[in-house]
């Protein structure tokens, strides 16, 4: 299926939902790091954030702290189901909203130490938290007993993405690449089966992206082609072995689905073949950054005038385009997603 038909697909899912009026989904939950924070960091004490142009100048809300030019995967997923964007759950002191939260927070990661040096951010650990005191302490307030409750998480969409920032950690660097995937592995089974245990039933977790590919790694590491492939190859460890850790939690969970969302591939896929998929630059930042075009974009400077046609935002995150790539694919592609998030609304 191409990627034409997919995105005119979704927006027919997504027009279809919008006059029935009913979501395909009752909520919409998020975790994860800057691939999906909506603006938890705008809160905490770090230098990784991205409330600032030229992020968001292609979002209606403008710089909200999404490290992009405009949409990401979940806000594109939200649409998809006929939700409300899932706010940063941050941001909310006294009502909690019942069609979801964004738990994600930048430069953090599945291990609890990841990203610490840049300041605070939420591990995988610390949003799970939250998300059982949103469970526990917020949502019951508006349901008639533990039976609605659990019914409505049940049928709860949760999407995940966080990882790729381990592999930046000096922890990484006290394993092989082998042991470190298996760690990370572990830990983030437990990460589900605590979900599970909290109502969670439909999980969708994408895979690391080609790391070895952003312009913070090949502007500063000597490689052959497009891409560092010897840091692909660290994170493949990992990806390899997500599809069957998922499989293992779907047969052994009673009425859980865990997706793994190859994200791997296409962004790979569309690194290589960037005509395939409407793309004209996959190696370049289209903000101006600072470090020479390997970290996060210099505040207030223009970006290039055609971010639709870069694969990269800025040394590390992606575009607009590419997320509505990536979350068309998982929504109608059973190559992405398996199953597709069409077909895992109706399960």
């Amino acid at each position: 299926m191409t990627a034409l038909i997919i995105f005119f697909s979704l927006l027919q899912y997504h027009f279809i939902s919008s006059v029935c009026g009913a979501p395909l989904a009752p909520a919409l939950y998020v975790f994860g790091d800057s691939l999906c924070d909506s603006g938890n960091n705008n809160i905490l004490p770090t230098v990784s954030k991205a409330n600032f142009e030229p992020y968001g100048v292609d979002f209606a809300k403008g710089d909200t702290g999404r490290f992009s030019n405009g949409r990401l995967v979940p806000d594109f997923i939200a649409e998809f189901l006929g939700l409300p964007y899932p706010p940063p759950c941050l941001s909310f002191r006294v009502s909690t909203p019942v069609t979801g939260l964004n738990y994600a927070s930048a430069s953090c990661g599945i291990l609890s130490e990841t990203g610490q040096s840049l300041g605070r951010c939420l591990s995988l650990d610390n949003q799970i938290d939250l998300f059982q005191r949103t469970v526990e302490s917020s949502l019951p307030n508006h349901f008639k007993g533990p039976n609605e409750l659990m019914d409505y998480l049940s049928k709860s969409i949760l999407v995940v993405g966080i990882g790729s920032n381990d592999y930046m950690s000096d922890t990484s660097k006290q394993y092989t690449p082998q042991e470190f995937a298996q760690l990370l592995l572990d830990k983030l089974s437990l990460n589900f089966q605590r979900l599970y245990s909290l109502g969670a039933r439909k999980v969708v977790m994408f895979e690391i992206g080609p790391i070895g590919c952003t312009p913070s790694m090949t502007r500063t590491n000597q490689h052959n082609g497009k891409c560092v492939e010897e840091s692909n190859q660290l994170v493949a460890y990992f990806n390899d072995n997500l599809l069957g850790m998922l499989k293992n939690l779907t047969s052994t969970l009673p009425n859980s689905i865990f997706v793994r969302g190859h994200a791997y591939w296409l962004g790979y896929d569309a690194i290589m073949n960037p005509s395939k998929y409407g793309l004209l630059d996959t190696s370049n930042p289209c903000c101006e950054t600072w470090a020479n075009g390997t970290s996060a974009c210099i505040p207030n400077l223009k970006p290039c005038p055609n971010p639709d046609q870069h694969f990269f935002f800025d040394g590390y995150h992606l575009t607009e385009s590419v997320y509505s790539i990536l979350a068309s694919h998982c929504i109608g592609d059973r190559s992405v997603c398996s199953p597709t998030l069409k077909e895992l609304v109706e399960m």
